[in-house]
């Protein structure tokens, strides 16, 4: 929390509703949000922090749908402990952010009738629900494996409509928003994840540590439209995870740290993607993929930021052997130039980030970009990300 406070960045805290349930839940509340004058307030006050943390978003308990999960409960039993801890937490404060759990994965075999058993019990009493996806090659398959984003798309599209059919059944005017709070590429199938036993407790054993490769960073980048184009739904989206976990940063102990592949469109997707999505059309060629069939060659995402004046548009080549010419048609602003347009991707997919060699995929400048009046014409590389942003004196949706 103390190093949360440093980034500036928002927590979001889980309470065990697996081995524990309520009473734990509240505890914890207690400690990190009561100002003092409480046990825990006070033994908080004692380790060092005066001020309490504020939390604002929880999540009750995690992946409570997993065979793996010591605590694992039907999803009535959940729904039925999550309502109850809900109640019991908003009596603290009414204003928390609660999320349920949803399915632990799109492939659970109780997806769909688990979001709405939970939510049949614990609808009026939750904020979110949560969806969890890692995605990686399957046999090799790069075209299914670049078009990742349709799958969360189809996703999250499902989860609303179950969220959206149990409001309607209960004649509720409330909307139950979506927490992606954990999605990544994870190659879960090649990496080891062994836990401790016995006597064997090693400190900081390397577990999941991907190498990830420039066909890994085109499909986050990818990801990270797709949660874009699902804002008005998805109001909470967290990458699992931060270093050297399947994540956009590698160290080494006492030794350097790098960015991998995937860090580079997660941070200028972060850093531009400002203000208001909007609403993109998309009009042209389609690919065929063995997973998912025809989608779209070309997925793309805009964003308006009203207080810089700035137009965002993040677009995918989902195509591995053809470049993709598109035309950006912004005839809703009145665009005075073109900031920036780079490119992660269109060559070496394979390659991955070192210590030594820590600036593959980096974002190259993509020199094709061009305005002509309300337009910008630029050339997509095959498999490949990219980011144009452009400068607006107004926008409109």
């Amino acid at each position: 929390m103390r190093w949360l406070g440093q980034a500036d960045l928002e927590p979001i805290m889980a309470v065990n509703l697996g081995t524990r349930g309520t009473a734990e839940a509240v505890d914890l509340l207690e400690y990190a949000n009561h100002r003092g004058g409480s046990h825990l307030a006070d033994q908080r006050r004692a380790n060092g922090t005066d001020d309490p943390y504020g939390i604002r978003l929880w999540c009750l308990g995690n992946e409570m749908d997993g065979p793996w999960q010591v605590g694992q409960r039907s999803a009535t039993e959940y729904g039925r402990l999550a309502a109850q801890t809900a109640k019991a937490m908003r009596r603290f404060d009414p204003e928390l952010e609660l999320v349920a759990c949803g399915s632990s994965h799109l492939g659970m075999p109780t997806f769909g009738s688990w979001e709405r058993d939970v939510l049949t019990e614990a609808y009026d009493d939750v904020d979110l629900i949560s969806l969890h996806a890692y995605y990686q090659p399957v046999d090799d398959d790069l075209p299914s494996f670049l078009a990742s984003g349709e799958d969360m798309d189809r996703y999250i599209d499902a989860v609303t409509a179950i969220a959206d059919s149990v409001g309607a059944i209960r004649r509720s005017t409330k909307k139950i928003m979506i927490a992606f709070d954990e999605w990544n590429v994870w190659y879960q199938s090649a990496t080891p994840s062994t836990p401790p036993s016995g006597d064997d407790w090693p400190v900081a054993p390397r577990l999941l540590e991907d190498h990830y490769s420039v066909a890994d960073a085109v499909v986050v980048g990818g990801l990270l439209i797709s949660l874009l184009r699902h804002s008005d739904r998805v109001t909470a989206a967290c990458q699992a995870q931060l270093v050297n976990v399947i994540a956009p940063i590698m160290t080494e102990p006492g030794g350097s740290a790098w960015r991998q592949t995937i860090f580079h469109p997660f941070a200028r997707t972060a850093r531009h993607a400002r203000g208001a999505v909007l609403d993109v059309l998309r009009d042209g060629s389609t690919t065929t993929t063995d997973r998912y069939g025809e989608v779209a060659a070309v997925d793309a995402v805009s964003t308006w930021d009203d207080d810089s004046g700035e137009i965002s548009v993040f677009l995918v080549n989902r195509v591995t052997d053809t470049p993709a010419e598109v035309t950006v048609d912004v005839s809703g602003a009145h665009l005075t130039g073109i900031i920036e347009c780079v490119t992660v991707g269109g060559t070496d997919l394979a390659a991955k980030n070192t210590a030594d060699g820590p600036d593959h995929g980096a974002p190259r400048p993509n020199d094709t970009a061009r305005q002509a009046d309300a337009a910008v014409r630029l050339t997509l590389p095959p498999a490949s990300w990219t980011m144009l942003r452009l400068r607006a004196t107004e926008a409109t949706p």
